[in-house]
């Protein structure tokens, strides 16, 4: 969203930023186990999408980041050009301190290669058990699923939802402060008197261009997602009403409430896809959990405990 709008959605999409520059490593890796780098001397047959130098990310890299997204994250880094641009120039500039890298033996170094044994012993270690603990195809049944629903029934609440529509009038500098009020304030009496107008008003007048065009819709969105100084006046308006202008750190804001829907709870078929994915992944915890076990139960168990004692009582240096 433009930060003229009413909504505050800026935290969820610098979240999806930093993943995304982060490189995006999906699952609790214990060990970050390096990301594979395209041989220096060996040139890619796929098209390149970007290049730095002797460096490039080619169509098969972004497709592989795009398939190992949740499907939310990927619709919304594909609808959103910069934070896209951002992990590309990311993962270039992480390409060339690896060239530089080789260019210096670093993979040689004792340290560095003991940290790619253990990354690479958590990869194997990960993946193996992954496919010794599959779950069942069918898992969860019908039963399953509305027994976990119905268990879990109270945490299933969706908020309430509010349509809003707004006249927006930015601040650009204290001086106008005065002068913008007032237009905000004329805007607002104008719509308490007509609210049927409000639409044509807000494609008239409102700086907020995306909603604009939209005769100021801004969408259904619960509270928590509004300007926190509009929160309190959607809270107290009726569906239809038109507010006083609302002052907040952008601007001005007249506010129309065009539709609300009460909080519920969300349906079995809403969450279905949701809450599978939990109980399959609850249950392929559980199946290596129970592998892990019965294989410490396949040998006797010995720890040597003055050894233990030894290490443990070590001295920093000493170890």
């Amino acid at each position: 969203m433009k930060k003229r709008t009413v909504v505050a959605s800026a935290g969820a999409l610098a979240v999806l930023v930093v993943a995304v520059a982060l490189g995006v490593r999906t699952g609790n890796d214990p060990v970050a186990a390096p990301q594979p780098v395209k041989s220096l001397a060996v040139a890619s047959t796929e098209p390149a999408v970007a290049r730095l130098g002797n460096q490039q990310v080619d169509s098969d890299e972004l497709k592989a980041l795009l398939a190992s997204l949740p499907a939310e994250s990927r619709d919304q880094l594909r609808g959103n050009r910069a934070t896209l641009e951002s992990w590309i120039r990311s993962r270039l500039a992480e390409k060339a301190v690896l060239e530089q890298a080789d260019a210096q033996g670093w993979r040689q170094r004792p340290e560095v290669e003991q940290q790619t044994r253990a990354a690479t012993e958590q990869i194997v270690f990960r993946n193996y058990l992954q496919s010794v603990s599959q779950v069942p195809a069918d898992y969860p049944s019908a039963a399953e699923l509305q027994q976990a629903y119905d268990a879990g029934k109270a945490q299933w609440m969706t908020p309430a939802l509010f349509r809003v529509s707004q006249i927006f009038l930015g601040v650009n500098d204290p001086q106008s402060l005065d002068s913008v009020r007032k237009q905000a304030l004329e805007l607002s009496r104008k719509a308490q008197a007509t609210p049927a107008e409000f639409a044509a008003l807000a494609g008239q007048f409102s700086q907020d261009h995306d909603s604009a065009e939209r005769g100021g819709d801004t969408g259904l969105q619960p509270l928590a997602q509004l300007v926190p100084e509009v929160r309190g006046v959607v809270s107290r308006l009726k569906v239809g009403a038109v507010s006083e202008p609302v002052q907040s750190a952008m601007g001005f804001h007249v506010i129309k409430l065009t539709e609300q829907q009460p909080g519920r709870v969300a349906t079995l078929d809403e969450l279905r896809e949701r809450l599978t994915q939990a109980l399959r992944a609850q249950r392929q915890e559980q199946i290596a959990k129970a592998y892990l076990e019965g294989m410490l139960n396949t040998a006797t168990l010995s720890i040597d405990g003055a050894e233990l004692n030894k290490i443990l009582e070590a001295k920093p240096e000493q170890l």
